[in-house]
């Protein structure tokens, strides 16, 4: 259970039953949180301080602030790998480490504002190193709540973890832009330092759980496992990168203001329908709950591709949220329930690739579609992609029903 640290050590021990209260995963939250901000930090001010500051252009700029993603990328199946083996509050640590050097290439870059290309790379590689913690900190927090909780709560642990991070990432933003309008980017690159080496003295204090124990199988055997969950939650994260790329500039072009208010009411009912609701993939199963929740969601991206004025489209944008909030935990259930139970946190990392690949690519897709046919064309498009997620997550909810019922012909 969870106790301040003024009284006593944290006992979150490893003797944490796999049927521990769900408070059991607040501090997991609190992790994510806290250390999500440091992304939430440069999102809306890097872009700025590269352009402004370093006198750069476009390209530059998308070079910059996407090698973090790449970084994710890349090293998600490592974070769970090492997450597995080792335990996830290493991987935890090991994620905050690696922002705290992060942190410190920022500042660093700082030096050489002079000889902007120099900057520029420091920077370059920066990002990077927070692409590789960003993996370690979610796979390993997801790991532990599973751990703590039991693969019976699997939903709610990938629900609320990812809350917070949405949360993190929402609250990121105005802090940045806070400290950036303070202090320039020194400011953010010392928050971005001091955030994580104070959230790894708090994780510090926590007692970690075991590694689970028992023959690993291959990584291909794991990510076999659970692709067509991945490739599901991918689909459905089509929405969500639409929202995000297109969401203001649609407000823009047609005169709606605030710009912003498709994604916070996106945002806003995402984080309302996890904390409410992120218990029912566990208790209804994650392909029926995904199955209903991506057509709400394709229902909401339509509403916005036809929205006449601001108040539908935040009303479509807002149904929208509604129906991602429980797609990818629910698909996120069924990764877990096909995982070997010794090699989920590795099964995780390779369910979020998918996520990856999605908002790494869906988004430069959709933006081909809006820059021949309109940028309304892009929520149309998504709406039609979403709904690819609806056919998986049937082949999913017909291989359970008929799992079940063999397994009641040998009960019987």
């Amino acid at each position: 259970m969870y106790r301040h640290p003024e009284h006593q050590h944290i006992s979150l021990t490893s003797a944490v039953a796999p049927s521990a209260p769900i408070s059991a995963l607040i501090p997991m939250m609190g992790i994510v949180l806290i250390a999500f901000l440091i992304i939430g930090l440069a999102l809306p001010v890097l872009p700025l301080h590269v352009h402004a500051d370093l006198g750069f252009g476009a390209f530059t700029v998308g070079l910059v602030t996407g090698s973090q993603f790449g970084a994710s990328l890349l090293s998600r199946l490592w974070a769970g790998h090492y997450a597995d083996r080792r335990g996830p509050k290493r991987a935890v640590i090991v994620g905050l480490l690696t922002a705290i050097a992060a942190g410190c290439l920022y500042i660093l870059s700082l030096r050489f504002v002079g000889l902007p290309l120099v900057s520029a790379v420091v920077l370059l590689l920066g990002r990077a190193l927070l692409g590789r913690a960003e993996s370690y900190i979610i796979t390993g927090a997801v790991s532990w709540g599973l751990a703590l909780v039991g693969a019976k709560n699997a939903g709610r642990v990938i629900a609320w973890i990812g809350m917070a991070m949405f949360a993190a990432l929402a609250l990121g933003a105005p802090i940045g832009t806070a400290l950036y309008a303070y202090g320039g980017f020194a400011a953010v690159a010392i928050a971005a330092t001091l955030i994580p080496l104070v959230t790894v003295l708090l994780v510090a204090r926590l007692s970690p759980v075991p590694a689970q124990q028992g023959t690993r199988p291959a990584v291909m055997t794991v990510a076999a496992s659970v692709w067509m969950p991945g490739v599901g939650s991918a689909l459905s994260s089509i929405g969500l990168g639409a929202i995000i790329a297109f969401g203001a500039l649609l407000s823009a072009q047609r005169g709606w203001s605030p710009v912003w208010l498709i994604f916070c009411a996106f945002a806003i009912s995402l984080i309302a329908a996890r904390l409410f609701f992120g218990h029912v993939p566990d208790k209804l199963g994650g392909a029926k709950v995904a199955l209903i929740c991506v057509l709400v969601e394709a229902a909401g991206l339509a509403l916005i591709w036809l929205a006449p004025d601001r108040v539908t489209a935040a009303a479509g944008a807002a149904l929208a949220g509604i129906g991602y909030s429980l797609v990818y935990p629910g698909l996120g259930v069924e990764a877990v329930r096909r995982a070997p139970p010794q090699s989920r946190g590795l099964a995780m990392g390779a369910y979020t690739v998918f996520l990856d690949i999605a908002l790494g690519f869906g988004s430069p897709a959709l933006g081909l579609i809006a820059g021949h046919s309109g940028l309304d064309t892009a929520f149309l498009a998504s709406a039609l992609i979403v709904l690819g997620s609806a056919a998986i997550a049937l082949r999913l909810l017909c291989a359970n029903c008929f799992q079940g019922r063999e397994q009641c012909l040998m009960s019987s």
